[in-house]
């Protein structure tokens, strides 16, 4: 088992890709924290790891709230004894349309449980890290950030400051033996998000039009994403950080 005895926390992991990488990282031994705001999608993916051998607990906590944060961090330390991984995988997009057209609401929870909650994260989780001696932050960002299509202005921007708050994290906190990465998955338009990604009902027409950007011709899946996670996640990639994996299908437009 690759990640034998860690112990990991993955946001949004009720359902989704949050989902995926929380029962990925269970069957390579880790210890799973389930967090989600949804209690009833937490506790469903708690009672199927734990189904399937593995060894996970759920804690309900909202990532844009400081002492929520705090809580779901001192929950993996008080009942694992530790925290060696933090998943930052919960996520929120506006719907797709002009930028002029976003409320201000929207905007503000865009950055909020996109950018906020790895402030949020990473002021409650170093200090655990650094006692012990290191640990791992993955933060799942997008193509979005890197290549950002009209009609997602704001979420794109979101996650561009994923992106570029995890590099600099992993220059500054290297020292300290924490290592910080990104994923930028392609768009899965099947997780709770998709109909707001795509901009309407998931027709034919629609999705066709995304799958004609990624070459390797189909969407990501949480399993694509949570193979990068796990790999991140390891011992394998113990002097990996500061980089994003691109898991998108050599998307290119």
């Amino acid at each position: 088992m690759r990640i034998k005895d860690k112990v990991v926390i993955v946001t949004g992991a009720g359902n989704g890709i949050g989902e995926g990488i929380a029962k990925r990282l269970a069957e390579e031994g880790a210890k799973l924290v389930v967090n989600d705001i949804n209690a009833e999608g937490g506790q469903r993916v708690v009672q199927e790891i734990s189904a399937a051998g593995g060894s996970a607990s759920f804690k309900s906590a909202d990532v844009t709230k400081s002492d929520s944060m705090k809580a779901l961090i001192d929950h993996a330390v008080t009942h694992y004894g530790r925290l060696d991984v933090m998943v930052n995988n919960a996520g929120w997009t506006h719907i797709n349309q002009p930028a002029l057209n976003v409320s201000e609401a929207d905007f503000d929870k865009c950055y909020a449980v996109n950018v906020k909650s790895i402030y949020l994260a990473t002021l409650h989780a170093v200090p655990h890290f650094e006692k012990q001696g290191g640990g791992s932050f993955i933060n799942i960002a997008s193509t979005a950030g890197v290549r950002p299509r009209p009609g997602l202005t704001w979420y794109n921007g979101s996650k561009g400051a994923v992106i570029i708050t995890s590099k600099s994290l992993a220059a500054e906190l290297g020292p300290m033996n924490i290592r910080v990465n990104c994923i930028n998955p392609v768009i899965n338009p099947y997780t709770g998000l998709g109909t707001s990604f795509a901009g309407g009902e998931l027709t034919e027409e629609r999705l066709s039009k995304f799958r004609a950007t990624i070459p390797l011709g189909r969407f990501s899946t949480p399993l694509d994403v949570a193979n990068a996670a796990l790999y991140l996640a390891s011992d394998e990639a113990a002097f990996i950080s500061g980089v994003c994996i691109e898991v998108d299908g050599a998307r290119c437009v």
